[in-house]
């Protein structure tokens, strides 16, 4: 699979800085410098990969940087060749101001070699200041432990600093100029289904486009999909799809259902064209639907204008947010549920930073581990013995989170899409059933995936949410996935729709704030939706956050961890405040 959204993927531009002076001292450094770029590239190409699984690339500046003139043509080779993240490099001193990268939209950081033979780290704290005073937000990358100057490896600090910085980089880099597809607007009043294109345009650089859902139901009775690729759909929808009970008091008849599968492929192909548009329908006479809207996420309404007429969006949700489908394996979408785009754009931070399917939730319950035991009549013991919360949602749970996939040392996970077999998603097909909708919630019928999380797996549950006056914030708790004994599941699943996919999270707790115990995780989280992604990310998520210019208002990670601007620590020495007034202070990235 190749990325499937115009423009071109982003690459990461290497800037190797050095002293200008010549006649002895710029000719003694230019082997160096030029091979602690040639290092830090080999690095992170052989480290990392887009969602889309193409390699990651990076460009070096065609010759060292030593002022004015060597920065212009390094900045014009790089707006030629697409970077969209840049990296400085350098072992010495260098003119600070004359050699830096000007470019307020690409997220800069610099690494200064920790060595004794020239002053490197003086560079850096020079390079640093100038950025700061200028106003260009910059990480700054500087090894623990002195390196000798023959020394080309990359200490494993510094490899987790520059990885952070590149992945969250191009995270940005990839949101640029695409476009988020709301697909209606608001859905029962929830708040993140209001979606703001001020926030979309000047934080994320993502334009908003909004298309009613009766072009869905336009494209359904014009037949403006692929009837080739619908028919392989519904036989593999055949092979592949179990249907679950329904438990609906008056349940519909066999003729009706047979016609709701119809509908809700459909709408799965339908929403995809939508999204990234499909070649296939200019043969059929459809050249502008062909086009698609270059939408990098997007999101559904359904309820209720939708649903109480028509098969609901769970079916199309879950499909599209997973990793297979009946074209075989391939990358997942981004698709919210009721149109929430706040979450919609939480998974995709998630999904850009993991290249992993993305879980959406609803932060349901809390069960303190007093109701389990009054309830079940048992006593947890474990990861679960001092309560965790019920995630669960009607809708766009990818089917991932059955955790049938394994990692390389047999744990249940969630795999990149180029990593999971075949023997895997047919696991993940096996452990989900597709149960009729319920028609209290859905009059229009449609199918609800059913499965819960089997396995234990480190995940990180976040969210951003709009604060009147203050502007987004984002939220994070890094936790894990557990599985309850088969009698507590069942007990306890029972109490709500029990059609539904279901995931048991602990979070970590810390003993104090909003980390206190588990309890407090669940009262302190702002909203009513959470994207949880697979791995403990949040450390990548605080420093994608910087960038952006979101404060993150809830997180449950060690201060160790946490990589921002070397401007932010001019804003006091409380990280929380200083975040605040350095996101305050520099505004939106656009």
């Amino acid at each position: 699979m190749k990325n499937n959204l115009i423009g071109r993927l982003p690459k990461i531009g290497i800037r190797p800085v050095i002293d200008g002076r010549e006649k002895g001292i710029r000719e003694s450094l230019e082997v160096q410098t030029m091979n602690m770029a040639k290092a830090a590239a080999i690095f992170i190409e052989s480290s990392l990969r887009f969602p889309s699984g193409e390699k990651v690339e990076c460009v070096i500046s065609d010759t060292t940087i030593g002022g004015v003139a060597d920065a212009a043509r390094c900045a014009d080779q790089f707006v030629r060749e697409g970077v969209g993240v840049s990296l400085t490099v350098t072992p010495c001193w260098c003119y600070g101001t004359e050699v830096m990268d000007t470019d307020p939209l690409i997220p800069k950081a610099i690494w200064g070699f920790n060595g004794t033979e020239r002053p490197g780290a003086v560079y850096l704290a020079a390079a640093l200041a100038g950025y700061t005073q200028k106003g260009l937000p910059t990480f700054g990358i500087y090894g623990r432990h002195v390196q000798d100057m023959d020394d080309q490896s990359i200490p494993e600090d510094v490899q987790e600093k520059i990885l952070r910085f590149v992945r969250a980089g191009l995270a940005v880099a990839q949101m640029r100029g695409k476009s988020y597809l709301s697909l209606g607007y608001t859905s029962m009043g929830i708040a993140g289904s209001t979606v703001d294109p001020d926030f979309f345009q000047d934080y994320l650089g993502i334009r908003t486009e909004f298309v009613d859902m009766t072009e869905i139901s336009r494209r359904i009775e014009q037949e403006v999909y692929d009837r080739e690729e619908f028919e392989k759909a519904m036989k593999w929808v055949g092979e592949h799809c179990k249907e679950g009970e329904d438990m609906n008091k008056n349940p519909s008849s066999r003729d009706r259902k047979d016609r709701e599968w119809e509908v809700v492929v459909k709408m799965t192909l339908i929403v995809r064209d939508l999204m990234i548009g499909n070649p296939a329908l200019r043969d059929i006479g459809f050249g502008e639907e062909a086009l698609g809207r270059n939408a990098i996420l997007g999101g559904f309404q359904g309820q209720r204008q939708w649903t109480d007429y028509l098969p609901n969006g769970d079916f199309m949700e879950a499909i599209l947010n997973s990793s297979f489908d009946w074209n075989g394996i391939r990358k997942a979408f981004i698709l919210a549920t009721e149109n929430d785009s706040l979450n919609g754009i939480s998974m995709l931070f998630g999904h850009l930073l993991s290249n992993t399917a993305q879980i959406f939730s609803d932060v349901r319950t809390f069960w303190s581990p007093e109701s389990v035991e009054r309830v079940t009549g048992k006593k947890l013991t474990g990861l679960a013995a001092n309560g965790f919360i019920h995630l669960i949602n009607s809708g766009s749970t990818t089917l991932d989170a059955t955790a049938q996939q394994k990692d390389n040392k047999g744990n249940p996970a969630m795999k990149p899409w180029w990593d999971i077999t075949e023997e895997e998603v047919n696991k993940c097909l096996k452990n989900t059933q597709w149960c009729p909708a319920n028609l209290e919630y859905f009059r229009g019928g449609g199918y609800s995936s059913q499965f819960k999380t089997e396995g234990q797996m480190p995940v990180t549950m976040c969210r951003i949410n709009l604060v009147k006056g203050l502007g987004p914030v984002l939220q994070l708790a890094e936790g894990w996935t557990v599985v309850l004994p088969l009698d507590v599941h069942e007990i306890l699943n029972k109490r709500t729709d029990p059609t539904w996919p279901t995931t048991w999270f602990v979070p970590r707790t810390t003993g104090t704030g909003h980390f206190k115990d588990v309890y407090s995780v669940m009262a302190s989280w702002g909203a009513n939706h959470g994207a949880i992604s697979y791995g403990h990310i949040g450390s990548d998520l605080i420093t994608l956050a910087s960038m952006l210019r979101i404060p993150v208002n809830m997180h449950n990670i060690n201060d160790e961890q946490i990589f921002r601007p070397s401007a932010w620590s001019g804003f006091g020495s409380d990280l929380e405040g200083a975040d605040y007034r350095a996101c305050n202070t520099y505004g939106p990235l656009y």
